[in-house]
């Protein structure tokens, strides 16, 4: 499959556009990015081509992969069904419901295969223990915890002056990580029965789920390094369960999730983690962060 990437920053250089060129089913066409410097040294640096024009990057390829900031992940993803190219997208998939809807019904209108990349979803380990837990069913509650340290004050990520996590902070950066982990295994959340600020950008959130469990989600990129940790615990009828530590990095699960792009686009079946799934999680935020706005408003 000719793959392109969209985005030269931090992310596309650590993680997306190494997955590409090592991946054995994928020829890594060229980059395209909103500095045409930055796109050049990154295509240089993976033996591949820099794209000044983005409409002649989806012409060259079968599939994008995008890191970009969600507002602009979904204006050009939009562009990039429409021109016959699947998806693979980032989390979160866009920020409000208006731009998901317009990935998804592209998707659906171009009849192209899209994934949403949520690093869990796409780690051997935690796949299977999120798809045992949905088969033993019968849980009472749950506990997540996705805490980082970018605006601990001690941190030198790369990610720590990124300017959409500074604005949208931690609901919209790992709250779809724990959104991706809790609604396969509890079901859909009927409702946000509420959300509250806590230091810094934490919040903590409380969901009614389909299956009739409730959920509690703690997110911040405010924690010190030494508190930060991504962890999810299941309580009901089974017993305890707790979400196991995965040794593979983003590299290995952006493997795995492009594996899932050609499969969906292969067979035409939908992975469970395509744009509509993408575009439920932003539905939840949307109205967590609704709540939280009348909170602090």
């Amino acid at each position: 499959m000719r793959t392109g990437l969209l985005g030269t920053g931090p992310w596309a250089e650590m993680a997306h556009a190494p997955a590409l060129h090592a991946h054995a089913e994928l020829e890594f066409v060229g980059v395209w990015g909103r500095r045409t410097e930055a796109a050049k040294q990154l295509a240089d640096r993976f033996g591949t081509r820099a794209y000044d024009d983005v409409d002649a990057l989806f012409a060259d390829v079968d599939a994008i992969a995008v890191a970009l900031p969600p507002a602009v992940q979904a204006e050009l993803a939009v562009r990039a069904a429409r021109a016959g190219c699947h998806l693979l997208l980032d989390k979160p998939l866009a920020t409000t419901v208006g731009q998901g809807q317009a990935v998804v019904d592209a998707v659906q209108e171009a009849g192209v295969a899209s994934v949403v990349f949520f690093t869990s979803r796409f780690l051997p380990e935690t796949e299977a223990w999120i798809t045992e837990q949905a088969e033993v069913g019968g849980w009472f509650t749950a506990h997540a915890q996705w805490l980082g340290a970018l605006f601990g004050g001690d941190s030198d990520s790369p990610f720590a002056n990124s300017p959409w996590r500074r604005e949208k902070g931690a609901l919209w950066d790992v709250g779809p990580h724990a959104l991706s982990v809790l609604l396969p295994v509890l079901g859909d959340a009927r409702r946000v029965v509420a959300a509250a600020p806590g230091p810094g950008d934490t919040v903590h959130l409380v969901l009614d789920h389909a299956g009739g469990a409730s959920s509690t989600l703690t997110l911040s990129l405010s924690a010190p390094s030494a508190a930060s940790c991504a962890a999810a615990e299941l309580r009901g009828a089974a017993g305890v369960s707790v979400l196991p530590q995965s040794a593979g990095g983003a590299v290995t699960a952006l493997g795995h999730a492009a594996d899932a792009l050609l499969a969906a686009a292969r067979t035409g079946r939908p992975h469970a983690c395509d744009a509509a799934f993408g575009q439920r999680v932003t539905e939840i935020l949307v109205e967590a962060q609704a709540l939280l706005d009348g909170a602090t408003g």
